[in-house]
């Protein structure tokens, strides 16, 4: 879907004075295709809306970042990240896609450190499935800390405040904002291996 209107010089806009999608580069405030828009959106926590907001993100991103320090297909909240990764299938080439998360389970005093080997059956227990069936793969990296959830692909980054997780109360919502490119390849540059900002704990493939 293409929003958004043509923005001209004053004897242009003379010429179509009827015409909603032509705005005047200095009135441009006025016009409802402009104000309209916005670096954010909010949406209910729930399956059903991360495919509406994601689905042209997912089939045409070449490289995908899912970056949530939680992310754990065996827990409830997260059993729908499967469904959700093989919209991005069906393509050749396939987009090169990570999952970046913590090293770690539960926060402060709970907090529980898991060996190298925790993680991996995890994941494959729960995504190999999807993401064959969508002759996809992934690539998991565990890191040592980290705190906030992004999406990061070639197109577009997204802040996503909650991550990925989904619920069945429709009255949860979440809002997620737009990055700027500069902080989006801020973003991508922070989870590179070769950076350092993080200390990576294992690296696996799933499948």
């Amino acid at each position: 879907e293409l929003t958004g209107g043509v923005i001209v010089a004053e004897p242009i806009k003379n010429t179509w004075p009827n015409e909603p999608l032509v705005a005047r580069i200095d009135r441009l405030g006025s016009a409802q295709w402009w104000a309209a828009r916005s670096p954010s959106v909010t949406l209910t926590r729930t399956l059903a809306d991360y495919e509406k907001h994601l689905d042209p993100v997912l089939r045409c991103s070449n490289s995908l970042l899912l970056i949530d320090p939680h992310l754990d297909p065996t827990k409830r909240q997260y059993r729908e990240i499967g469904t959700l990764l093989a919209l991005a299938g069906g393509r050749t080439p396939a987009p090169r896609i990570e999952i970046h998360r913590v090293c770690y389970e539960g926060s402060g005093q709970d907090r529980q450190i898991q060996d190298v080997g925790y993680f991996e059956p995890r994941f494959h227990n729960e995504l190999a499935g999807p993401l064959r069936t969508a002759d996809l793969q992934a690539e998991i990296f565990i890191w040592d800390d980290f705190h906030d959830r992004y999406l990061i692909s070639n197109l577009i980054g997204i802040s996503l405040p909650n991550g990925f997780d989904t619920t069945q109360n429709p009255n949860a919502v979440t809002r997620w904002t737009r990055l700027g490119r500069k902080d989006r390849d801020g973003v991508q540059r922070e989870f590179d291996v070769a950076a350092g900002r993080h200390k990576l704990q294992c690296q696996f493939t799933i499948p």
